[in-house]
C-alpha cells in the first residue's frame, strides 16, 4: 500500500499559525492537501499533533485526508506510530509549509522509486518547496530504532539519507527545466508574501500545475 503522509502543525515558531494563513481564500494546509490528492496513492493521512488535529480536521475531511495525532516533538516517532496504525509499505512524505508542492514531480519520483525498489527517493536541484520524499515504511521503522539524535527525530528522514552505506538511495537531479536555487517553502512572513503573490497571478487557475508555476518561478529567480 502506498500512503501520502503530510506532516503539519499549527504552532510554527517563525510564522505562528502559518498553516492556516489563506491563499486564494483557502488555508494553506488545505491547498497542500488538495495538491497531494492528485498523487496516485491508496491512503492520504495528515500526520499532526493534538493542536493540529483540532485545527486541521475540518479541512482534512473536506479533501479526503485522514487525521492522525501523534507526538508533538518526535516527528519520526509520530510517523512510525502512523505506519504501525495504517500499515503502508511505501510512504510519500510531504510537509504543510509547501503550498506549491508538485504532484507531477511527486508522481514521477514515486514511479522511479517503485521501479528501482529504492529505500529512499527524492529529486534534487528544484526550488525548495516543490518536492516530496518517498521512503519505505520499514526503513523509517529501522531509523527510529537506530538513531537517538534529536535532529533525526525532528526531521524524519535525515538518518536515512545521511547513511548511504546502509540504505539504497535514489536522489537524481530533476530535469534542467525544473531546476532552481530559490525557495518557495513558507517559513517566514517574507516567504508567505512571495507565495501569496504567485497565487494572485494565477487566481483564475484552481490548482496551478507545474507548467503554470515554472514561468513565474523563473521570473522570481531572475529578479
Amino acid at each position: 500500500m502506498i500512503a501520502v503522509f503530510l506532516q503539519a502543525r499549527v504552532d510554527s515558531t517563525r510564522l505562528p499559525g502559518k498553516a492556516l494563513l489563506t491563499l486564494g481564500g483557502k488555508p494553506m494546509v488545505q491547498i497542500v492537501m488538495e495538491r497531494l490528492r492528485k498523487i496516485s496513492a491508496d491512503l492520504y493521512v495528515l500526520v499532526t499533533d493534538r493542536n493540529g488535529k483540532q485545527s486541521f480536521t475540518p479541512f482534512a475531511e473536506k479533501v479526503g485526508f485522514t487525521v492522525y495525532e501523534g507526538s508533538k516533538e518526535d516527528v519520526l516517532g509520530r510517523f512510525c506510530r502512523a505506519i504501525e496504525t495504517f500499515k503502508p509499505k511505501t510512504v510519500i512524505r510531504a510537509t504543510g509549509d509547501n503550498p506549491l508542492v508538485s504532484w507531477e514531480l511527486a508522481q514521477r519520483i514515486l514511479s522511479e522509486h517503485l521501479l528501482l525498489s529504492s529505500d529512499y527517493s527524492a529529486f534534487q536541484g528544484m526550488p525548495l518547496g516543490l518536492g516530496v520524499e518517498v521512503v519505505e515504511a520499514s526503513i523509517l521503522l529501522k531509523a527510529e530504532k537506530e538513531t537517538e539524535d534529536p535532529y533525526d527525530h525532528e526531521h524524519v528522514t535525515p538518518y536515512v539519507y545521511r547513511n548511504p552505506d546502509k540504505f539504497y538511495l535514489h536522489r537524481p537531479l530533476v530535469e534542467p527545466e525544473y531546476r532552481g536555487r530559490f525557495r518557495v517553502t513558507v517559513d517566514t512572513e517574507t516567504d508567505f508574501r512571495k507565495v501569496e503573490w504567485i497565487y494572485q497571478q494565477l487566481e483564475s487557475v484552481e490548482l496551478p500545475s507545474l507548467e503554470d508555476l515554472i514561468p513565474l518561478l523563473r521570473g522570481i529567480e531572475g529578479s
